[in-house]
């Protein structure tokens, strides 16, 4: 028994993700971790920045991204789109019209797609306005070299409710505008490849897109249907100009006139486009004159919903969506003297200390250490430690960033500090009752230290709060809130659901620069 997951159930998987993402109630964040990738360790190898992994679908592999999470940034409704593949008009190109018919029994005429999505049916212009080819031309039965129409030579540019001609070449095509991509939307997320398709679609109140959305709703316009393709002219039909045929099938109020020229028909042209079609045949009974002729083929095209531009994720395929996150030097939740190798979308993280779902714009990740005095300068991805419990235990971590201005440093500890040294797993070893166990850094005269750089400093245990003033003359801000010298992360270490995760060659970070990250999510 064979089994099939239609482009529909993609559609709406990746219509349900955006408007779960929409939900008040929910939390989605892009996140950035793992500063130290080729610090051999669990998921970790000297070659990692050469040939990074992929990443493992596995709840302990998931859980590990969330040890060593640096930041991250709450995605809205401005920062995700659906997308469908870029297909520029261009003068010379030929294009299909659409079909609702496409198959892998009856691939498209030009690009053989198996599917209507895979088939050139819409264009965007220079001025980044988007239209289906509702006409290009073509006639005849597949594979006929006139199904392949002729070539566009007039770029559409008019934003008219009704489809209409670009211009006077007269090359056959008709385009249906159906949307225009904001600057915004350009200035965000242009990309070579795709083209962003406006949210909330059937509820926009935006004038351009309801004017379309409604121009397109068959049950109140009768215009459902605007093509009527002609497969087979037939022979010994009644001869005339203009004669008026009723479409038939299961909807109501179609009409088209057909053109017959020496017992062939010439030309179709729809005048009513009717309405709840999902099947539809022209009724040429009334001047089929005889029964001995060959018999017409006239193909009335359906358009997906009610009409052409009520529905454009279904009409254009909107499988893909696009979520856009910046990371800039703007708040001390980002630090900018560090580096990350993975990226995250994290759904619902809760806030540290509860069960709530976190709903702040920004988090960061990691713990943080205020020094009062140190000597040397901790390097970014060392290994840090303090001895703690009175000597009977070792806190560790991982630098993540440290601030020469503040004598902030954040850190990451994550499983890889704990497990055997030498088999990098769970491998019983000498010592592990005192290195095995996750101590947390403590609030105490013992220094900290790093093994690499030989830095040492002392906790300032008397700090307390969120800002700063080092010189006198300045607050700083540092984003997360101190107790005794010491900072926990905004979130739940591990906390959400990793619903996509991404390995990278390790990407440093600077103030003289800002992280655009695009995520394409496919369904």
């Amino acid at each position: 028994m064979s089994a099939l997951v239609t482009d529909q159930f993609r559609i709406l998987n990746a219509s349900n993700f955006v408007e779960s993402v929409e939900n008040s109630s929910n939390s989605y964040y892009i996140t950035v971790g793992l500063p130290n990738p080729t610090i051999v360790g669990y998921g970790r190898s000297a070659t990692w920045n050469t040939n990074p992994p992929a990443p493992i679908d596995s709840i302990a592999y998931s859980k590990h991204s969330g040890d060593v999470t640096l930041y991250g940034k709450k995605v809205s409704s401005k920062n995700i789109r659906r997308l469908v593949r870029r297909i520029d008009w261009a003068a010379g190109n030929r294009y299909e019209m659409y079909r609702h018919d496409y198959s892998a029994l009856r691939p498209s005429p030009i690009t053989n797609a198996s599917r209507l999505y895979d088939a050139n049916y819409y264009v965007m212009n220079s001025d980044f306005r988007v239209y289906i080819c509702i006409e290009n031309g073509s006639f005849g039965e597949p594979g006929s070299p006139e199904s392949k129409g002729n070539v566009s030579q007039d770029e559409p540019t008019f934003t008219d409710l009704e489809p209409s001609r670009a211009g006077d070449s007269g090359d056959g095509y008709i385009w249906k505008y159906l949307f225009t991509v904001s600057p915004s939307d350009i200035i965000k997320f242009d990309s070579t490849e795709y083209i962003t398709v406006p949210n909330e679609w059937q509820t926009s109140n935006d004038a351009q897109i309801r004017s379309v959305r409604e121009a397109a709703d068959s049950s109140v316009n009768q215009n459902q249907i605007k093509t009527v393709y002609i497969e087979k002219k037939g022979q010994s039909y009644a001869n005339g100009l203009g004669q008026e045929m009723d479409i038939i099938g299961d909807g109501s109020g179609g009409k088209v006139r057909v053109d017959v020229v020496g017992g062939s028909i010439t030309d179709a042209v729809v005048t009513t486009g009717g309405k709840d079609y999902s099947y539809a045949l022209v009724d040429l009974g009334p001047i089929n004159s005889s029964s001995t002729g060959f018999s017409a083929n006239l193909v009335p095209i359906i358009p997906p919903s009610k009409g052409h531009g009520f529905d454009v994720y279904t009409e254009l395929g909107t499988d893909k969506v696009l979520v856009y996150a910046r990371f800039d030097d703007s708040t001390r939740d980002f630090p900018v003297d560090t580096s990350f190798a993975q990226v995250s979308i994290v759904k619902n993280p809760t806030k540290v200390g509860t069960n709530d779902v976190y709903q702040e714009n920004t988090f960061s990740g990691l713990n943080s250490i205020k020094f009062a005095n140190i000597s040397g300068t901790p390097k970014v991805g060392e290994k840090i430690e303090q001895i703690v419990q009175g000597g009977a235990g070792r806190a560790y971590g991982y630098v993540a960033s440290y601030d020469l201005e503040t004598k902030v440093l954040k850190y990451f500890s994550d499983r890889s500090l704990y497990f055997n040294q030498t088999t990098l797993d769970t491998q019983d070893y000498t010592g592990i009752s005192t290195n095995g166990r996750a101590y947390p850094f403590e609030s105490t005269v013992n220094v900290v230290s790093g093994q690499t750089s030989s830095f040492s400093g002392a906790i300032d245990t008397n700090f307390a709060g969120i800002t700063t003033n080092p010189t006198g003359t300045k607050l700083v801000n540092l984003g997360v809130d101190f107790t005794g010298g010491l900072a926990i992360p905004e979130i739940n270490k591990g906390s959400g659901d990793v619903i996509y995760l991404d390995n990278r060659a390790s990407i440093a970070r600077n103030p003289r620069q800002k992280e655009d990250l695009k995520i394409i999510l496919e369904f």
